[in-house]
């Protein structure tokens, strides 16, 4: 069954430098009217880094509305109109001093589609070379190696909570993993 919801009405509320809220009213698939309040956001990149040695520099940053210091990956607003990889690549060099080789695309997820309109990209991102750092102005980060195991371990333990993390580290996990056991088995047939 189709239960699209029809828009009557689209009132802006707040257009700010990040975001804009608008509250809409829509007809419902039964035909009564229900208020949708949406926040719109351009969206945004993460990036996961894997060094040669399988360890991953992710970032810590004090994130206001949760009131916490979260581990994340990372991450950046895309600009209107900016390719998500380019957007990676910028913000991998900006927050880490990172530059990559090769970069394998995760994919995109809608962090809480219940209420607002935006998409992540997540890029894994390898064959690193050591650069500086230059953070925006504003933005306080320290910069921390992790084993990738280790994360994933924490993603299962429910000890990382920011959603584009815990998919980057879990998708790329299984990528390595895969590619590791499918060198493993051409070595055993040589």
């Amino acid at each position: 069954m189709d239960y699209t919801e029809k828009t009557l009405v689209s009132e802006e509320k707040y257009n700010g430098r990040i975001i804009r809220v608008r509250r809409d009213t829509v007809t419902l698939p039964d035909g009564s009217a229900a208020v949708r309040e949406v926040v719109e956001h351009s969206g945004g990149v993460g990036v996961l880094p894997v060094d040669d040695n399988g360890d991953v520099w992710c970032v810590r940053q004090y994130r206001y509305p949760m009131g916490l210091h979260l581990l994340e990956v990372p991450a950046g607003k895309l600009e209107p109109g900016e390719d998500p990889l380019a957007c990676a690549m910028r913000e991998l060099g900006e927050e880490t001093g990172f530059t990559a080789a090769q970069y394998t695309d995760l994919g995109m997820l809608y962090p809480s589609p219940g209420y607002c309109y935006e998409k992540l990209y997540i890029y894994m991102a390898t064959g690193l070379t050591r650069g500086q750092a230059h953070l925006d102005k504003g933005e306080f980060l320290d910069v921390e190696r992790w084993p990738l195991d280790t994360l994933f371990y924490m993603v299962m333990r429910d000890e990382i909570h920011d959603a584009k993390t815990a998919m980057a580290v879990v998708k790329a996990k299984l990528i390595l993993d895969e590619r590791k056991n499918r060198d493993e088995e051409t070595r055993t047939h040589r």
